[in-house]
């Protein structure tokens, strides 16, 4: 008797061509990438005769910038200034990227847009759920890894970003479910993944805290319904 097949939870699912990609091929983001002794960095600049003005008030601008070895005729850019609920959620949404150099630039992106926010992260919170939603959903190790590193520097970016994520954890917390116990069972050799941050069971197990920490008095009772088998950090 043959047994049923395989249920293919932890299958990966091939991602979608992202916006973030498209308009990243377009040159419709004010970043660049830049080549010095150290290596390659992402650099905020837009094309010169771009004013601040024009990046808050026109998006959807082409600034001809990103990718361009040369940037004399570039200009910084100040993140904090930047249209957060149009170039937020495109940076999320290039999360499911596993390719040089989208990867590179959307997971730069999404961090400085988070060190730089602020009071204006919070407002931006629901466009970024879709966005989380499908990273998670491709089950792809890298992206996951990737993914509950930006959810945790998400929650601590900015005053009740923590208690907004709540509403969602529906949204986000059934592939967290899913993966929770994949740990990797290295016997007495030495897990360098822990070390990398990249052992996903544990990635989830310190993202659940922190979002039980920065999520208010209703976190915890509403991850134990995603995830029953968390147990609360906040309980001495």
């Amino acid at each position: 008797v043959v047994g049923p097949p395989a249920a293919g939870a932890f299958r990966e699912r091939p991602s979608k061509p992202t916006t973030f990609r498209k308009f990243y091929e377009r040159g419709e983001f004010p970043m660049a990438l830049e080549h010095d002794a150290k290596g390659n960095r992402i650099a905020w600049k837009a094309a010169e005769k771009l004013k601040q003005s024009q990046l808050l008030e026109k998006p959807n601008l082409t600034l001809r910038c990103v990718g361009q070895s040369d940037l004399s005729n570039c200009s910084t850019v100040e993140i904090e200034k930047l249209d957060y609920h149009h170039y937020l959620p495109l940076f999320f949404d290039g999360l499911c990227e596993t390719m040089h150099p989208y990867e590179l630039f959307a997971r730069q992106g999404v961090y400085d847009m988070l060190e730089h926010g602020g009071p204006k992260i919070q407002p931006v919170i629901p466009q970024l759920i879709i966005p989380i939603k499908n990273a998670l959903n491709t089950r792809n190790r890298q992206v996951i890894c990737t993914t509950l590193k930006v959810l945790q520097h998400l929650v601590m970016s900015g005053d009740m970003v923590g208690e907004s994520l709540v509403p969602y954890y529906r949204q986000i917390l059934p592939i967290l479910n899913i993966f929770k116990n994949m740990n990797i069972n290295s016997g007495d050799g030495i897990d360098y993944s822990q070390q990398k941050r990249e052992n996903i069971g544990d990635l989830i197990q310190e993202t659940l805290e922190v979002f039980e920490r920065y999520g208010g008095e209703d976190a915890f009772i509403n991850i134990k319904y995603m995830v029953p088998t968390y147990e609360s950090c906040m309980i001495t």
